[in-house]
């Protein structure tokens, strides 16, 4: 896979490292996801790898706009190349992220704290702007709520709200408790896995396996229930029990991820999408590859 930058995104900028970070994740084998020769009725990778490229202009100019208007704007242009939604969940957990300042972001390695200094600019307009992305990409499993409903006008309060729901979102949660948790979870995960001597798409798929263990993912606890989102998580842990025979017991459980029912574990995807963005915008994953031989071998990464 290679990724080549344009003026509205260059190489190892806002919106190029989205794009990238978003098609790194996608085109993992994850037990349960879109991945090569793995896609849903109502969404292909083909899809996924259109969006992420989308995205990509909205993101690279970030940090000069309301978050608002970043995050409307990216559904739109990721809805104008897909049949469903296709990173809703990817661009509510990387907008923050991408809108930080250019010394921020720049930092290595990077501080979830100054997230905060956007998140504290957050205003009505904004609130409704995200709102009507939501609208626009017509979540699954979002369900009704007695408070600031999806269905329902915007909060006049967006961060309010995301607190609200942080007990029952996973992407509400990081914008209500801070990003902190990504850090010391997912983003700590690829390093250990990448350190361990894995290559990057098997590092990708154990740490979707470490997330998912660690929390049940809440777009299969939305859908389907906590009690078979806590089983999701207990089948990952048993996956990587397997010292062995890891990758056999992987298919095994994407096979049960898809039948009878589909158990999509989406939101640990979009997580992982923001950690390896993290780890993409700060130079960590750039330097780790570059000086790790056999690990950049196994691997298209492109040059900038």
């Amino acid at each position: 896979m290679a990724l080549d930058g344009t003026d509205d995104y260059p190489p190892w900028g806002r919106g190029w490292c989205t794009a990238l970070a978003c098609s790194l994740e996608a085109s993992a084998p994850k037990p349960g996801n879109v991945y090569p020769g793995a896609n849903f009725d109502d969404l292909s990778y083909d899809e996924l790898i259109r969006a992420s490229a989308a995205i990509a202009p909205v993101m690279q100019r970030a940090a000069g706009q309301p978050l608002g208007r970043t995050i409307l704007d990216a559904v739109t242009a990721s809805r104008r190349v897909t049949r469903s939604n296709a990173n809703l969940g990817i661009v509510l957990a990387i907008a923050p992220i991408a809108a930080v300042s250019d010394d921020a972001i720049a930092a290595t390695p990077f501080r979830p704290e100054s997230i905060a200094a956007v998140l504290a600019t957050l205003s009505p307009a904004d609130a409704t702007s995200v709102w009507r992305a939501i609208a626009l990409a017509q979540p699954g499993g979002m369900g009704g709520r007695d408070t600031w409903d999806v269905a329902g006008p915007a909060p006049d309060h967006l961060l309010a709200a995301m607190h609200a729901a942080a007990t029952y979102d996973q992407i509400a949660h990081l914008w209500a408790h801070g990003y902190q948790t990504l850090c010391n979870g997912l983003v700590r995960d690829l390093l250990e896995e990448l350190h361990a001597g894995h290559t990057l798409g098997d590092a990708i798929v154990r740490s979707h396996l470490r997330q998912l263990a660690r929390e049940p993912d809440s777009l299969i606890a939305r859908k389907h229930g906590l009690e078979c989102a806590a089983d999701v998580s207990a089948r990952a842990a048993c996956v990587l029990a397997q010292t062995d025979n890891w990758r056999e017991a992987t298919a095994d459980f994407d096979r049960h991820l898809r039948w009878p029912v589909r158990l999509n574990p989406g939101t640990t995807a979009d997580l992982l999408a923001a950690g390896l963005y993290i780890l993409l915008i700060d130079g960590r994953l750039r330097r780790l590859l570059g000086a790790t031989p056999s690990l950049r071998s196994r691997v298209s990464f492109p040059s900038a």
